[in-house]
């Protein structure tokens, strides 16, 4: 049986609440009307087209059977576990400095910069994305021959992709650039540590379990996750969607 996966609000962003938890939001607003909110996000034409595949009809199609719906689910389930788990295993394993094809950065001598730690980030951000597209389009043509009702909502999420891209990758463009403040705030509080105590500064220091550069990685995985999962949801929406017409029938 496919596994039922999690609701989740739209102003619940595991990634948002990361970000208020370690102070890096500066001048964040309250949530608001999630209509209000979009169309904020919409040009006017944007919304003419949307309206325009709102009020279209629904293909006469027949829906598929139980049986190949039930297995197609299956599959979708089964891809879509397999992408979060290399998501994953991907940004643990790098944040721990194992094997990994995204290296974590670290300082050849005491002079720590926060440059290569934010080239690690936007490198996963890339990771991210490429993985996530073939997941949704895969889940989009799913649903197009599975159902008229299904096929509608392919094409609103095609759409509502075409015309949200280009903000949201600023918005997340802007995540390691608020990571800085946490790099900054960290090292600061070392060095005047290192001052009170007039002991030598060390690496061994930075990658103690307790180190200000283990605690700084920690924050960089928990952030990296948050975001995996942000990038996952509308998936994760059409997956359930897909489910739940099967569950309703």
């Amino acid at each position: 049986m496919t596994r039922v996966l999690p609701r989740t609000n739209f102003h619940s962003s595991q990634l948002i609440r990361c970000l208020a938890e370690l102070d890096l939001l500066e001048g964040a607003e309250p949530a608001g009307d999630f209509a209000d909110d979009l169309g904020q996000w919409l040009h006017f034409t944007d919304a003419i087209t949307l309206s325009t595949v709102l009020d279209s009809g629904m293909a006469n199609m027949p829906a598929q059977s139980p049986v190949l719906h039930q297995a197609t689910g299956v599959r979708l389930g089964a891809e879509f576990e397999r992408t979060r788990t290399l998501m994953v295993n991907s940004i643990t394993k790098s944040c721990a400095g194992g094997s990994s094809a995204i290296k974590l950065p670290l300082p050849p001598d005491l002079e720590a910069t926060y440059s290569p730690y934010r080239r690690f980030y936007e490198a996963h951000q890339r990771d991210m994305a490429l993985s996530v597209e073939p997941l949704r389009v895969n889940l989009r043509n799913a649903l197009a021959k599975a159902s008229p009702s299904l096929r509608k909502l392919a094409e609103l999420d095609v759409m509502m992709d075409k015309f949200l891209r280009e903000r949201e990758n600023r918005l997340l463009a802007r995540v390691p650039l608020l990571l800085q403040k946490r790099f900054d705030t960290l090292t600061a509080a070392h060095q005047d540590q290192l001052a009170r105590s007039a002991q030598p500064d060390s690496q061994a220091a930075w990658i103690h379990p307790d180190g200000w550069l283990t605690r700084f990685c920690q924050t960089l995985q928990t952030l990296l996750l948050a975001e995996a999962e942000l990038r996952l949801q509308p998936s994760a929406g059409l997956l359930e969607a897909f489910n739940q017409q099967k569950a309703h029938e």
